[in-house]
């Protein structure tokens, strides 16, 4: 099983880039560029933030998928 996700999708929906993204939650840019592209699972305060700083929830931005 594998974090799948819609992160970029709701970013770019929400007209932001990947810098002011990860200046809202607190981290780096590649941050966002590795959760984004499934390098990296965030934790779960992190995947907390990113939902509520997307007006969203986590369900809406994460979930698991067969491998």
């Amino acid at each position: 099983m594998r974090l799948a996700n819609r992160v970029k999708e709701v970013r770019t929906a929400a007209g932001l880039t990947q810098a002011a993204l990860a200046e809202r939650v607190g981290v780096s840019r590649k941050t966002v560029n590795t959760v984004e592209n499934a390098v990296f699972v965030p934790s779960t305060t992190l995947a907390l933030t990113l939902a509520r700083e997307l007006g969203t929830d986590v369900q809406t931005l994460f979930w698991l998928e067969e491998d």
